[in-house]
């Protein structure tokens, strides 16, 4: 694979100038961005996938939901369903999506919805007779027909956007002057106990404009497994776990598992995946295999919407953002951002 994207370098340069050159129209008001009266919030990154983003949207709607009525717009990746839906107790998450399908059994109180055209999604959105008062855009920062208010760009600690390359040789969507376009710049799972010494150089690495501010989270996991049943972590000493993902990036997860102590075995699956009867099967056989006499299956939240009600012994562990440093402004920043806004001013 690595050879396989090496050679690719050439087509990498080509993607490159085409994504510069379709900026650079968005920059100079050649192609149309529309901007909405309804405070518009931007979460996502220059690269493909693994940088926190739900996490992050989540984060965004606890800290609003007691003062505004939210609402979270996604693509809502490999749906099997097509345009504008908004979520209600008929939807699934292959219907809707994964990530969204999480956030709406989460927060259900939120209005959720999906439609690849966002400048569409939003129109409907305030168009309802009880509209949002803010809007979240899940993985819309290369969707310039929209104009967000307020642009979070996601980057991780181990895959820094400016020690990236374009795809198809890295992982960069695009060039990494579209940074430019964030308010917020935010290194995710980083490690809880990096250094300001570690931050002032990342910061450095970044080099941030006047007009952006960067910030540093980690990953924190529930310490309550969550789902056919509820089961502390601690509990789990002596048993066997089958660890079933299908996530851009497990690695924090499995060590986090290891960093317990924690005795596991590994299926590891594709980004989203859809799983056939095949696999499932494949999954109750592994775990009938598993020699403890106390073991389960344990996934991740965004897997478990997927799964549910298909796999017996259950379980999924949940996860949340928390800021290493500087949370206050982080938090002042946003609602500062939706107070001035003219939809709520």
């Amino acid at each position: 694979m690595e050879f396989l994207r090496k050679i690719a370098f050439p087509f990498s340069i080509l993607y490159g100038l085409i994504t510069s050159l379709r900026n650079y129209l968005y920059d100079v008001a050649l192609l149309k961005s529309t901007e909405f009266k309804t405070p518009t919030i931007v979460v996502g990154n220059l690269s493909v996938g693994g940088t926190g983003k739900t996490p992050q949207i989540e984060y965004l709607i606890d800290l609003l939901k007691s003062d505004y009525k939210i609402a979270v717009l996604s693509r809502g990746y490999k749906r099997k369903s097509k345009g504008f839906l908004m979520a209600d107790s008929t939807v699934s998450a292959e219907i809707l999506g994964d990530e969204p399908f999480q956030i709406h059994l989460k927060y259900p109180e939120v209005i959720v919805c999906v439609d690849a055209d966002r400048t569409n999604g939003i129109t409907k959105l305030e168009q309802l007779e009880n509209p949002p008062k803010v809007i979240l855009l899940d993985d819309a920062f290369q969707h310039r027909k929209v104009r967000g208010g307020c642009n979070i760009l996601l980057t991780t600690f181990s895959n820094l956007y400016v020690n990236d390359t374009m795809l198809p040789t890295g992982d960069l969507r695009e060039n990494t002057s579209g940074a430019n376009r964030a308010q917020a710049i935010i290194v995710t799972k980083c490690p809880a106990d990096i250094s300001e010494t570690a931050q002032s150089e990342i910061i450095k690495k970044l080099h941030p404009k006047a007009h952006q501010q960067v910030f540093f989270t980690a990953i924190t996991y529930d310490t309550q497994l969550k789902g056919e049943s509820t089961i502390d972590l601690s509990d789990l000493a002596d048993s066997e776990i089958l660890l079933v993902t299908g996530i851009a990036n497990p690695n924090p997860l499995t060590d986090y598992l290891k960093s317990i102590n924690l005795n596991f075995k590994h299926l590891k699956y594709a980004d989203h995946h859809h799983f056939s009867l095949n696999e499932l099967e494949e999954i109750n056989l592994a775990f009938e295999s598993l020699s403890a006499t106390n073991k389960i299956i344990l996934t991740t939240e965004k897997d478990y919407v997927r799964i549910f009600g298909k796999l017996k012994n259950l379980h999924y562990i949940s996860i949340k953002t928390t800021f290493i440093t500087r949370k206050n402004e982080f938090d002042n920043l946003i609602k500062n951002y939706v107070e001035q806004s003219s939809g709520n001013s």
